[in-house]
């Protein structure tokens, strides 16, 4: 694993509710035309996140993993939300195939689960939210690139 940027924040999660808590938090938090690249196992808390921040943004419907169509798109709230996964891609041409610079550029905000497989072509200011799996749900999450502010870190407790 890399190691975390100097500007990066670690926050520790014992439920996934509390993964929910951290997706409205950043629902508040990311603007317009944001890029997140979300970094960890399977199963370790990649579409939770989006579907909460999707959630808290307004969207009303089902939130799955792209892992099989590659992106969603979810347009029924504030901002759009646009999910996409790198998991089955072979490289970063494959990526590029599905045009993310569009999105990227567009109003909404992006997700890519298994950012680090295609880094070099996520915006150089792109948030990076590794999850680290750590006993039962309880995660560790760093968001690199990034920072909660105190309002918000209070809102969770």
């Amino acid at each position: 694993m890399t190691e975390p940027p100097m500007n990066a924040q670690t926050i520790e999660i014992m439920t996934e509710a509390e993964t929910d808590t951290l997706g409205r938090r950043l629902a508040l938090a990311l603007p317009p035309g944001a890029v997140v690249s979300l970094v960890g196992t399977l199963g370790a808390g990649k579409t939770r996140l989006v579907r909460a921040v999707t959630s808290a943004l307004g969207h009303r419907g089902e939130v799955t993993s792209p892992t099989f169509v590659l992106v969603n798109e979810y347009c029924g709230g504030r901002l759009p939300v646009y999910h996409f996964d790198a998991y089955r891609l072979k490289d970063t041409d494959e990526f590029l195939e599905l045009g993310p610079e569009e999105y990227f550029d567009g109003e909404g905000i992006t997700f890519v689960e298994w950012g680090d497989r295609v880094a070099e072509c996520l915006p150089p200011d792109a948030l990076e939210v590794r999850f680290e799996v750590l006993e039962g749900e309880r995660r560790r999450v760093t968001l690199g690139g990034f920072r909660l502010d105190a309002d918000q870190q209070q809102q969770q407790q």
